[in-house]
């Protein structure tokens, strides 16, 4: 990924197209032939800036068929699953443009990086469309500086083709055509148009590992090379070629931006999270405090209540002028009440204290009677531990000696009895 230090880069990238439905897409994609976009930065009113450098003459896959048909690309020898179709796109941050003059600027631009496709592809007769897109809004861009910012770019789709010569075969008549050329053609091929190159050093030998092998330079690294070379040399000598070893698409610094304002909406919300852990923390805690309140005050109420009773009792009656005390007949009623219900209440507290007196008195018996049989039992338990089998045995003595004894009085008694008959 590019680094975000405000230098501009050249991107190329190569894409394979695999099957027609592949190239359906990009062609609806690239001619802006849909009438929405999933895209929402496709701007529909702009579509008309969008400059062709070769404007396609039929579908793409109609110009495939007819280019075979015109002899200017040949099939011979694919495969039925061959990858006959690729697109190139050309690229550099949308800055670079904008701080040039935008529009006017690109299209001087991309009209030089058409020409550089022209000589990556092989020839402008093998390209089916070359558009340069102005209709697709830097949203970001847009935002930060409050003006519409269009990312400029340019779609190449072409046929990979190479050149492969086709020799006379010994079935010839004339035997000194015999392994000669007989027929020069442009075969379509993916895999040989990006073959890996073997790397040069600077006097132009190949550069070997230290087994001996040649060093080969990936199919997207001459891409990046070629198109960053033949731009430097069309006098754009204020970019930079692409960062090696990377296959990312270059972030704006704009972009970067956007990518700061991430990480701050990432940092914003664990603080939100965190701060609403808290909240919660505090309303549990206010919850509690509040139980705790309404336990109170229910207390109070009581005590308040019962503080009113006592004074309310205090004050019943009136003093009479020979010193007596008149209470009126609610009065009284409410007197007797507090009376009798203080009775019951002391009565009740007296018959639970007596109970409970008396269970606690159980208790001790049957504890006492327990510690007695645990003691009385103790050496029992003491032989069992030390000699289990001569304990048992012993039982099963006393048993089978008390079973013969049943055994043997049974049949005396039957006998006195039948005697009596």
């Amino acid at each position: 990924m590019a680094r975000n230090d405000g230098i501009d880069r050249t991107f190329a990238r190569n894409q394979d197209l695999p099957t027609l439905d592949d190239v359906a897409k990009v062609q609806e994609h690239n001619e802006r032939e849909k009438g929405s976009y999933s895209n929402q930065d496709i701007d529909t009113t702009q579509t008309y800036r969008n400059i062709h450098f070769k404007a396609p003459t039929d579908s793409y896959a109609a110009m495939f068929d007819q280019m075979i048909a015109d002899g200017i690309i040949s099939t011979r020898g694919l495969k039925a699953d061959a990858v006959k179709y690729g697109e190139l796109i050309f690229d550099v941050n949308s800055a670079y443009f904008h701080n040039h003059g935008g529009y006017e600027y690109a299209k001087q631009f991309y009209t030089d990086a058409y020409k550089a496709a022209v000589e990556i592809v092989g020839g402008e007769q093998y390209i089916l469309s070359a558009v340069m897109h102005a209709d697709e809004r830097n949203r970001a861009m847009s935002e930060a500086l409050g003006q519409d910012v269009y990312h400029y770019h340019l779609h190449v789709v072409y046929v990979p083709v190479v050149e492969k010569q086709i020799l006379w075969s010994k079935r010839c008549k004339d035997k000194s055509l015999v392994g000669t050329v007989k027929e020069t053609i442009m075969q379509v091929s993916r895999s040989k148009k990006w073959e890996s190159k073997v790397a040069l050093d600077e006097q132009g030998n190949p550069l070997l590992t230290t087994k001996g092998k040649k060093v080969l330079r990936t199919s997207y690294s001459v891409l990046q090379d070629d198109f960053f070379n033949y731009m430097k040399a069309a006098g754009y000598t204020d970019v930079e070629r692409g960062e090696r070893g990377s296959t990312e698409e270059h972030l704006t610094v704009t972009q970067f931006k956007v990518a700061q304002e991430q990480q701050r909406l990432e940092a914003m919300t664990a603080q939100i999270a965190q701060t609403e852990q808290t909240l919660d923390s505090a309303q549990a805690a206010v919850e509690k405090k509040q139980k705790e309140l309404q336990s109170l005050q229910k207390q109070t109420k009581e005590q308040r209540t019962a503080a009113l009773t006592v004074q309310e009792i205090r004050s019943m009656g009136k003093k009479t002028i020979t010193g007596n005390i008149t209470f009126t007949p609610s009065e009284c009623d409410m007197l007797k009440d507090y009376a009798v219900n203080g009775i019951l209440a002391k009565a009740e507290n007296s018959r639970l204290e007596a109970k409970l007196q008396s269970a606690q008195k159980s208790a001790a018996v049957w504890k006492q009677r327990y510690e007695s049989l645990k003691e009385q039992a103790r050496p029992y338990l003491e032989a069992v531990k030390l000699a289990p089998e001569k304990v048992r045995a012993f039982l099963n003595a006393i048993l089978t000696r008390t079973r013969d004894t049943k055994q043997h009085d049974q049949p005396v008694r039957r006998k006195s009895q039948d005697m009596e008959l």
